[in-house]
């Protein structure tokens, strides 16, 4: 009798357990759909915002062409400014160059009998300390030599050639023949070379260095 009623309160423990059992999963089914139902509401209730799109096209276009067109300017502005500055600088070579010819010519050519005035008129050719050595020279040496002696001298330049040349300074290698006649005695030619220097002042080339080579 004893068997038999242990076995049967077992039983009915086994029965009370699985119906707390069924319960406990029922309830949490239910929590478990209550929770759906709550996420799908949710989600129905949210708006859906479009995730945007980068437009890497315009990016690419708006944000480089400021770029390029910025290097353009720098190059179109760099460009122009080295065209002007090489035509400045053909200026002055072709300037300086006549200047320099022309101011050794002048320089290096007179007559007895005007030779006050031939080397006079050859001072607007120069500037600095050339001109005050040249004003020197020549009234110590060169006018009294050839009123004495009767010294008369021409000079040409065949050829010249700039060496550098700047809106401001230029240097200009001339090649010189001269011509002297000393009293009655026959001509006498000697051909030479000149290193020029030249100074721009107040828009005018002007000898300021005379050395022979």
């Amino acid at each position: 009798m004893k068997l038999i009623k242990t076995r049967g309160g077992e039983a009915a423990a086994e029965k009370t357990f699985e119906a707390t059992a069924s319960v406990d999963e029922l309830a949490a089914d239910e929590c478990e759909g209550a929770a759906e139902v709550d996420a799908a509401e949710t989600t129905d209730a949210a708006p859906v915002v479009p995730r945007r799109r980068v437009a890497w096209a315009n990016v690419a276009v708006y944000g480089l062409l400021p770029a390029v067109v910025l290097a353009l300017g720098g190059a179109a502005g760099y460009l122009q400014w080295k065209d002007v500055s090489l035509s400045r600088s053909d200026t002055a070579k072709t300037e300086s160059a006549k200047a320099a010819t022309d101011g050794t010519v002048a320089l290096l050519s007179y007559k007895p009998e005007t030779v006050d005035k031939d080397l006079e008129a050859a001072k607007k050719y120069m500037t600095g300390n050339f001109l005050n050595s040249y004003t020197s020279l020549t009234r110590d040496v060169v006018i009294p030599g050839s009123k004495q002696k009767k010294i008369s001298a021409v000079a040409t330049v065949p050829a010249a050639a700039w060496t550098k040349a700047t809106p401001d300074h230029a240097v200009v290698m001339l090649f010189v023949d001269q011509t002297m006649i000393i009293g009655d005695s026959a001509p006498t030619s000697t051909a030479s070379s000149v290193r020029v220097s030249l100074d721009k002042v107040e828009g005018r080339w002007l000898i300021s260095q005379f050395d022979p080579m």
